[in-house]
């Protein structure tokens, strides 16, 4: 009817008469945009990049979960240094000074000039040894050919250009508890005490002493031994000592012997004047036992066990002490008269061994 629009419009210039579309008009705009027609073939494709996203998922789920696991290998291996009291601050000063110091070689010898001499030459030859001394208990002095051969030896044998010092500490008495006399000048803090048939490669030396210096208050050596409690009768308790082989079988140990170990200098003026005398004058009486003393010694004053370092080493004399008949009767006997002494059992079981994981092919 003339006069009415009834809400339709024509499209103009459309030729045909069809009627306007708002919807079909915006559908033709976008169909005919290139981008959205790419969009749109994408989302009808959806499966396949679902698929593609999954994998990208599941790869990222195998790379991250290996990084967190090794992270917290990393925080459980802190923490348990924490624990055992390791220090692993390499930039501190102390282990600065006694990495840039090295150690001193304390060697104890009594009437074996071969085995001193192999012992001095081996040693002076380790990167690390920045001095070299002997300690001298002997009645007569050593000979001016003696000391002219090894200082001949030290100079020729140092791999370093700083030449490391000798000397021989001498004593009056022949005390085996000369081996723990405080030495005046000393320029480093670690000590390396070994007996004069011990020899210790070099390499194994330098992993050891790295040890020290992230536990620097305990000793760290070769040599571990145990205790343990045997019985309790009458009211008294009684501690059992243990060889190489109880730690092998028991895979426990509470000592290692100052015969092949490292230590702090101050424990040198520690067992000279602070242990009980009645200890001394048991050591000099028994002409045995000084190694357990200086365990006890340290283990008190720090409350922590040793640390025992795995390594080949050599004894190159034909027997020691060791080799006596009754020596572990006579150390059991020390060990339960030296705890009745303190009054208490200062030494700390471990079951830890230091590795050096580069010489192991599987850990």
């Amino acid at each position: 009817m003339p006069g009415m629009t009834m809400g339709m419009s024509v499209v103009a210039g459309g030729g045909d008469g069809a009627l306007y579309s708002p919807a079909k008009d915006k559908a033709a705009t976008r169909n005919s945009n290139p981008f959205f027609f790419f969009c749109n073939n994408v989302n009808n494709r959806s499966p396949p990049l679902r698929r593609t996203r999954q994998l990208l998922a599941s790869a990222r789920i195998k790379v991250v979960l290996p990084l967190c696991f090794l992270f917290a290998l990393i925080l459980f291996a802190a923490r348990a240094a924490q624990l055992m009291g390791w220090n692993h601050h390499a930039s501190s000063s102390t282990s600065l000074t006694a990495s840039r110091a090295g150690y001193t070689v304390l060697i104890n010898t009594w009437q074996r000039n071969p085995l001193l001499k192999q012992a001095v030459a081996h040693y002076a030859s380790c990167s690390g040894t920045d001095a070299v001394h002997v300690v001298w208990s002997e009645s007569d002095p050593p000979s001016e050919s003696l000391i002219a051969y090894l200082k001949k030896i030290v100079l020729s044998k140092s791999q370093s250009a700083h030449k490391p010092n000798f000397r021989f500490d001498l004593n009056e008495e022949d005390y085996v508890n000369n081996r723990f006399k405080p030495i005046a000048d000393l320029r480093t803090e670690a000590i390396f005490s070994v007996d004069d048939d011990v020899i210790v490669p070099c390499s194994t030396m330098e992993f050891a002493f790295s040890v020290w210096q992230s536990a620097s208050n305990t000793m760290v050596g070769f040599v571990p031994r145990m205790h343990w409690l045997d019985e309790e009768k009458d009211g008294s308790t009684y501690y059992k000592y243990g060889g190489w082989w109880s730690v092998w079988w028991m895979g426990t140990y509470s000592m290692v012997l100052s015969k092949a170990a490292f230590f702090h200098k101050k424990y040198l003026d520690l067992y000279a004047h602070k242990m009980p005398s009645s200890i001394h004058d048991y050591v000099i009486s028994e002409r045995n036992c000084e190694e357990i003393a200086m365990s006890l010694l340290v283990a008190n004053a720090t409350r922590a066990p040793p640390i025992w370092v795995q390594g080949k080493i050599y004894e190159i004399g034909a027997s020691g002490i060791s080799s006596l008949l009754g020596h572990n009767r006579r150390r059991n006997k020390c060990l339960n008269d030296f705890i009745s002494l303190y009054g208490s059992v200062p030494l700390v079981p471990t079951h830890v061994k230091a590795v050096h994981a580069l010489h192991e092919w599987f850990w």
